[in-house]
């Protein structure tokens, strides 16, 4: 059940393009939107201040230290400003040229002591924090890189998605991923077994990775309409992959909410309009023997050994990966690719949750405000809109 949205105003003159949200039962909210606009607002929706960033570039990723409550980080064009949400007087301090092009997404880790940087060079930058030094800069995805997320309670594992139609895991010690997962390649494999010829898919070009509070299950929303799920198990290894078709246009959003019954509900948002709530706890890539007796599905695979690809080299022809993980971990394994049945079991009732929001979703937030839990929804327009989750 969802109860009326509610619309919160007047904190933005420009369309809002983020959304982030503080821990804590009295958290505050962020939001960044075209023109370098940010705006921060109380848990009923008040605003509590605003702030044009010099340069006016548009605010793309508005991300709240876990630790420090009077550090919020937003991203425009190729600068990271810190500011106090407390109190926006001014910019604390700023990162300039944290990006090496525009940057797209920030994550911090859960400690706060590092700050992931997205851009469109592809690259993806690790700033220690405080001061901002660059202390690492992956280098693998072949075009923009559109979304990073650190893994809950292992503070030195990155995920990364971009329009090269990978995700990729990495171990901040190295430079190279643990492991890569081509979702093109993934789509080839489903559209050739179902034989759907003539049949048009967009392409499953990256928007937006999210990680489960337990940190085992990752899921990526992309072009192709479907979220992408991966679960890693013990040494960082890539387990078991799937993918849950959710919105008849390209999928923009997806974030797990670490505030509901268990860790593997899904938030999602598309082009479509749609905004959704999943339950993913019986997937069979969550739950790996699955739970029902309907046939496989063949996107649906429990990864081994020799079943997977090779690590993607530099040379964008070669780029052909699906999961790799360090050689070492490999051999560790046993071979055989084995399909993980009642694949269709967990979503072919569909969401939990379906609400028509009618407009094109630029991000979904969840938060629980005033004790109620919530999914906070930017579009294209200059206002938020705030859907109560109730009977959960």
């Amino acid at each position: 059940m969802v109860s009326m949205a509610r619309q919160w105003c007047e904190g933005h003159s420009t369309s809002i393009l983020c959304v982030g949200a503080a821990g804590g039962p009295e958290g505050l909210l962020a939001s960044g939107s075209e023109g370098g606009e940010v705006t921060v607002w109380s848990q009923e929706g008040s605003v509590v201040g605003s702030l044009t960033l010099s340069g006016e570039e548009d605010n793309t990723s508005v991300v709240f230290s876990p630790t420090a409550p009077g550090w919020l980080y937003v991203s425009h064009g190729e600068t990271v400003s810190i500011l106090d949400p407390r109190s926006l007087k001014g910019v604390v301090e700023e990162f300039q040229g944290a990006g090496e092009e525009e940057i797209n997404a920030l994550a911090l880790n859960e400690t706060g002591s590092a700050l992931a940087v997205a851009d469109d060079s592809g690259a993806v930058r690790i700033l220690e924090l405080p001061g901002g030094k660059v202390c690492r800069t992956l280098r693998r995805h072949t075009n923009i890189c559109s979304s990073v997320a650190f893994r809950p309670h292992r503070p030195n594992n990155l995920v990364s998605a971009g329009l090269d139609m990978q995700v990729m895991l990495w171990g901040l010690q190295k430079t190279r991923p643990l492991w890569t997962l081509n979702l093109q390649e993934v789509a080839e494999e489903e559209e050739e077994h179902q034989q759907r010829a003539g049949q048009l898919f967009n392409p499953p070009l990256a928007h937006c990775v999210s990680v489960s509070s337990c940190g085992n299950v990752l899921a990526c929303a992309a072009e192709d309409g479907r979220v992408h799920l991966m679960r890693v198990g013990s040494g960082s290894k890539l387990e078991q992959q799937g993918a849950v078709k959710a919105h008849s246009q390209g999928a923009s959003q997806a974030h797990f909410v670490s505030f509901l019954s268990h860790p593997y509900w899904l938030a999602t948002g598309g082009n479509d309009g749609r905004v959704a709530l999943w339950d993913l706890s019986q997937d069979p890539v969550v739950t790996p023997e699955g739970t029902g007796k309907s046939q496989a599905a063949p996107h649906r695979r429990k990864l081994k050994g020799k079943a997977r690809a090779k690590q993607p080299s530099q040379d964008k022809a070669k780029n052909k990966s699906k999961a790799q993980p360090d050689k070492e971990e490999a051999e560790k394994e046993a071979g055989g690719c084995k399909e993980a049945e009642g694949a269709e079991e967990a979503v072919k009732s569909g969401p939990k949750l379906s609400i028509n929001h009618e407009h094109k979703v630029n991000w979904v937030c969840p938060a629980v405000l005033k004790g109620e839990p919530s999914l906070v929804v930017a579009d294209q327009s200059s206002s938020l809109t705030v859907y109560t989750l109730s009977g959960l």
